[in-house]
């Protein structure tokens, strides 16, 4: 029994297995996150060995990154049963980047000769970067987001974004994994020098950018956290709960708090969609109404939703942030935008930010323009439309920039936000995230998306605030501290008091230089091992059964 164990351990799905299972138990719901800093290392043996098996040896190490990525992200199948589909693939998919890293950690290694405790931090990075931009774009679970309660080690992240981080950990556990024997090669002890050297460095560098900032608070901003179940929500006959739900808590917290400059509600929570039109709209097929008889109609519709919403501020008498829809006509028809909106005390509305990234699969569906039948899939019964520009609100002197839902999982949009206001000459102050995670039902989706806005924090050095149905709503200061959070699944008010420092982000100015430059080393790799493989020089470091 031993020794088929013992040979199971040193099989190539057996070490990929274990990789797997420490780096799942790093990550939320367990959150053993110093586990992080040695789960890679049993990839990395497999990168070091001269060969892996002689069965299919990428395909054991495929499924052990399927297995990992169903267990990682089991919350997805929560939101509605159709998205048992979305989970299986996107599983299917990011599946496939644990072999890649092991080919081509092994090119690195066995053909052009790179110590592994670079190659593999390299690799690991570059193929991060790549994550965050196919295929719309993933950076949950990311191996340096369970990091990231450590501000020390992650104000790295204004230097090269989260992905900095990553490197930092995969280089530690890449050092670990060259300290044991492997293929003839003794104990060394030597790589523990580089390791503490890197980490030295990083928390050198995390000591001097978290130095304290004297500022007063810029304004109070009361974020209003809900617990309305999504299936709830999409209820019409709800609609009534769900008002009396948020404008209670929303009063309550006024009562608490007092002298409020601002109230954030989350995404979609006002019910009552804003009607706007332009001149020349074309009327939909589906209203059987005459063309006058229709711009009559949305001409009364548009005011009515701005009366709504004018009542709103004015029962409250602060100015709003609402998620809301918002449903356009124009020359095209009808457009459905996923939107936030910001209404003064006295019920005139100044703003509009329409979210320029939906959620493929969940928020629209590809192709169902030529295949409507598509759309009856998803929970919604409209794709969104995709905004065209970020917007910043003044509030009490300040900028505040809106953004919505898993936009914070997208780094280089944030960046991009930021950096267009900016050269408009409305550079934010604040962030504001609103999102609904009611569709997850109190899961680890909560914390792995609460681990994005922290990491969005310090990469832009700016306050960022979360309004969070069923949770984590939450206050980040620059540094990415969570000052304040929200319960899970539970209701909730937060008074965020966020001071505006001018700080300055590499990251912010100049992008992903440090992950591109491993994406580019990623590149040149496959090229090399592609190269060697059509050459009829088939390595052992390619060898796949």
């Amino acid at each position: 029994m031993f020794r088929k164990l013992f040979g199971w351990y040193r099989s190539t799905l057996g070490s990929a297995a274990i990789g797997a299972v420490l780096l799942w138990a790093a990550l939320p719901p367990l959150g053993l996150w110093p586990l992080a800093w040695i789960a890679p290392a049993w990839w990395v043996w497999l990168a070091r060995r001269k060969e892996l098996g002689r069965r299919h040896p990428y395909r054991a190490v495929w499924l052990a990154g399927f297995l990992f990525w169903l267990a990682a992200l089991h919350w997805l199948r929560l939101s509605h049963w159709t998205a048992i589909f979305g989970w299986l693939a996107l599983s299917f998919y990011l599946a496939f980047y644990l072999p890649v890293f092991v080919a081509l950690a092994r090119v690195a290694v066995h053909q052009f000769r790179v110590p592994v405790i670079l190659a593999a931090p390299v690799v690991w990075t570059g193929l991060e970067l790549a994550r965050g931009h196919l295929l719309s774009g993933i950076t949950m679970a990311s191996l340096g987001h369970t990091q990231y309660r450590w501000i020390g080690l992650i104000q790295l992240s204004d230097l090269a974004g989260a992905y900095g981080v990553s490197f930092v950990v995969m280089l530690v556990a890449a050092c670990l994994a060259r300290v044991e024997p492997c293929e003839g090669k003794p104990r060394a002890f030597w790589p523990l020098l580089p390791a503490a050297a890197v980490v030295g460095a990083a928390l050198l560098y995390g000591q001097l950018r978290t130095a304290p900032q004297q500022s007063a608070p810029a304004a109070r901003i009361a974020i209003i956290q809900g617990s309305i179940d999504t299936e709830i929500k999409s209820d019409p006959n709800m609609r009534a709960e769900v008002y009396r739900h948020y404008f209670g808590l929303t009063r309550e917290a006024l009562a608490k708090y007092r002298d409020v400059d601002l109230v954030v509600w989350p995404e979609t929570m006002f019910r009552e969609p804003l009607i706007t039109s332009e001149p020349g709209a074309t009327k939909p097929a589906e209203y059987g109404s005459s063309e006058a008889e229709f711009q009559k109609l949305l001409a009364a519709d548009s005011a009515e939703s701005r009366r709504l919403l004018a009542m709103a501020a004015e029962s409250i008498g602060v100015p709003l942030i609402l998620g809301i829809d918002r449903y356009h006509f124009g020359p095209s028809g009808m457009q459905c935008f996923n939107s936030a909106v910001y209404v003064a005390r006295n019920g005139d509305l100044l703003g509009c930010y329409d979210k320029m990234h939906p959620v493929p699969f969940g928020e629209y569906m590809p192709f169902a323009e030529s295949f409507p039948w598509l759309q009856r899939l998803l929970p919604v019964s409209m794709s969104l439309i995709a905004g065209t520009a970020p917007a910043a609100f003044s509030v009490r002197g300040i900028r505040v920039a809106p953004n919505i839902c898993y936009e914070t999982v997208i780094p280089h949009l944030i960046c991009r936000q930021v950096n267009t206001l900016r050269a408009k000459g409305s550079e934010p102050d604040v962030l504001v995230n609103l999102t609904n995670d009611g569709w997850f039902w109190g899961s680890s989706e909560l914390d792995m998306h609460l681990a994005c806005g922290v990491f969005r924090a310090v990469e832009c050095r700016k306050p960022l605030l979360i309004a969070a149905n069923t949770g984590f709503s939450a206050w980040i200061d620059a540094d990415g501290r969570i000052v304040q959070q929200g319960p899970r699944r539970a209701p909730a008010t937060i008074l965020a008091e966020p001071q505006v420092v001018r700080r300055t982000s590499w990251y912010l100015n100049h992008g992903d230089w440090a992950a591109g430059i491993c994406l580019g080393t990623c590149v040149l790799l496959a090229g090399g091992g592609i190269w060697s493989w059509m050459a009829g020089r088939r390595k052992p470091f390619l060898h796949n059964g």
